[in-house]
């Protein structure tokens, strides 16, 4: 089993990979989605309480994401407490996804959006940086809706993309069609099969 920690930075299409790895059968875990399944579980929602503060839920007593948003990206204490609190449960959730995975999944694709800044780049055994401009990223981002001052904030909260290529075995070039992207994770996908076959034997 070769496991593999993608990353990138705020729209620059990690998720876009994550699904084109699936495709070619690699087996995909997005962190972002069990965060999501996190917040929506009462013993968590009391302990990101005790963190936040009552000001951040709504009456549904269900966090209000935009005004946590708001908060984390302009305060980086507020936020890595958040992230200290949540981290762990979600590598337990992913480390309970993976003794529940068969041998014949020889590559584990797990989209880690804080890889490099909280480095735990060490519990992989690749790196994969998905890259482009951002300008290319904040028209993207602009086009789904997201607001360019909110996205840049997210954006400056993390490593400089340069950086986390540097520390990656591997980077995606994002910045063309789906198509060229696609021929980027095909020749990747087939290096880390090789891998993870060369380690089986």
């Amino acid at each position: 089993m070769l496991l593999v920690g993608l990353t990138g930075n705020y729209g620059m299409g990690k998720s876009t990979v994550l699904a084109m790895f699936k495709k070619l059968g690699a087996h995909v875990i997005d962190s972002d989605e069990i965060v999501k399944t996190l917040l929506e579980e009462k013993s968590v929602l009391v302990k990101v309480k005790e963190v936040l503060g009552s000001g951040m839920f709504g009456s549904n007593g269900f966090l209000d994401k935009g005004k946590v948003a708001d908060a984390i990206f302009k305060n980086s204490l507020l936020r890595q407490s958040l992230e200290d609190l949540l981290h762990p449960l979600v590598f337990d959730r992913i480390h309970s996804l993976l003794g529940g995975i068969k041998n014949k999944h020889k590559v584990i694709i797990i989209e880690v959006p804080l890889l490099f800044e909280r480095n735990y780049e060490f519990g992989f055994n690749r790196t994969i940086t998905v890259h482009t401009e951002e300008d290319t990223a904040l028209y993207r981002l602009e086009k789904k809706g997201v607001n360019r001052e909110e996205a840049l904030l997210r954006t400056r909260a993390q490593l400089p993309i340069n950086e986390k290529l540097r520390k990656s075995d591997y980077s995606i070039d994002n910045k063309g069609s789906s198509e060229e992207t696609f021929a980027q994770v095909k020749e990747i996908y087939k290096k880390l099969l090789k891998e993870a076959r060369d380690a089986d034997h």
